[in-house]
């Protein structure tokens, strides 16, 4: 019985392994009778050595060097605007004039009184002199004539405070205001803006605090003006880092005496740090990103001849270390080599050894200052 369920069991393991040998043979003969693909069409380009200058890029918005909305001291009816809306103005030059009428009558009182009690001040020494009032009332007119002359002078601070003046040289903005209007203290009579000078702020990170420092040049561009650059320069770091966001703060100054840019617009700061390199450079399009590294491919003369008995171009998967990023390009710190065809359009479409067909008749941007683009 153990004999006969020996047999048996050899000839169980005999047919598996005869089943297994010929579904071997069978996917072995499909793989080799499956067509192999056919060459894909990319764009590639020759990886070069670039000069790079290192740089950290912020978002930043600008602010006037002096600026304010002009309002009114005191209450008072408007008597006078001596100003249009947008005017250039200088500094110490009248804007508005507020009815000052019972001010005015009000200092010139206050004014004569003062005069009076230098005369009685003066009257009284001569007599002390002849010893015919005693010092106390000499004493007491010096007092009398300095609380009259405070007086005067707090008349007179309130009569000028009714004549509103330009603080600094610069350009008026908007205004509602009219003659025979009434304006409270605090009330916006307009904006005044010194446009010479414009600060650049911006955040950077608290790791990059070591790399920058008073008198850096920043590029400064705005969407306002395609394709050109303003320089400004670090005039001001913020001792302390934000707490919340771990950013510190930067200040910039930028000479804006052509007035082309404005308070409160949006713009792209570059600050340039430390000297130019040069880099291997490649589009970004061409590397892909993936969970386990980035990679290019690159066009190689393949190793076996095809059937006309020429070497084909080959795609080829090679991994790669990115560095920084400008505009379209991306810097290569390791994996390629200057010179090497890298491929920078139809990646999807390739393995290793996939055939490549070059057409570089259309190829992606590759614009270290890309410039924005509008139909």
């Amino acid at each position: 019985m153990t004999k006969r369920m020996l047999i048996m069991l050899g000839a169980v393991l005999l047919l598996i392994v005869a089943l297994g040998l010929g579904f071997f043979l069978h996917i072995q003969k499909l793989i080799a009778s499956a067509p192999k693909p056919g060459p894909q069409t990319v764009s590639t380009i020759k990886a070069e050595m670039l000069d790079w200058q290192p740089q950290i890029t912020a978002i930043a918005s600008l602010s006037p060097s002096k600026g304010v909305d002009l309002s009114s001291e005191i209450a008072g009816l408007v008597r006078s605007v001596n100003f249009h809306s947008g005017d250039d103005v200088q500094a110490g030059q009248v804007l508005i004039q507020l009815n000052a009428d019972a001010d005015s009558a009000a200092w010139r009182s206050a004014s004569a009184a003062a005069e009076l009690a230098e005369v009685v001040l003066k009257r009284d020494q001569a007599q002390l002199a002849a010893q015919a009032v005693s010092q106390a009332q000499v004493d007491n007119d010096l007092a009398d004539l300095k609380s009259k002359r405070a007086i005067a002078d707090q008349q007179l601070a309130t009569l000028e405070k009714k004549t509103i003046r330009a603080p600094f040289a610069g350009k008026l903005g908007i205004t509602t205001i009219i003659p025979g209007q009434y304006v409270n203290p605090g009330d916006k009579i307009v904006p005044i803006q010194n446009l010479n000078t414009l600060y650049v702020d911006f955040y950077l990170p608290e790791q990059r605090l070591a790399q920058i420092s008073k008198g850096q040049t920043v590029n400064v561009t705005s969407d306002s003006y395609p394709g050109k650059t303003f320089v400004a320069h670090i005039t001001a770091i913020n001792p302390k880092v934000d707490t919340t966001m771990r950013n510190v703060q930067v200040q910039a100054t930028l000479d804006n005496s052509k007035h082309m840019l404005l308070p409160g617009m949006f713009a792209n700061a570059n600050v340039l740090i430390g000297a130019k390199k040069q880099y291997l450079t490649i589009p970004q399009t061409a590397i892909t990103y993936n969970p386990y590294g980035s990679t290019v491919f690159i066009a190689k003369t393949a190793e076996k001849a095809d059937a006309s008995g020429n070497k084909p171009l080959v795609a080829q998967q090679v991994f790669v270390t990115a560095g920084d990023t400008r505009g379209d390009q991306v810097a290569i710190l390791k994996g390629i080599e200057p010179g090497q065809e890298v491929v920078t359009s139809g990646m999807i479409k390739l393995k290793n050894d996939t055939p490549l067909v070059i057409d570089n008749s259309v190829q992606p941007t590759n614009n270290p200052n890309p410039k924005p683009q509008e139909n």
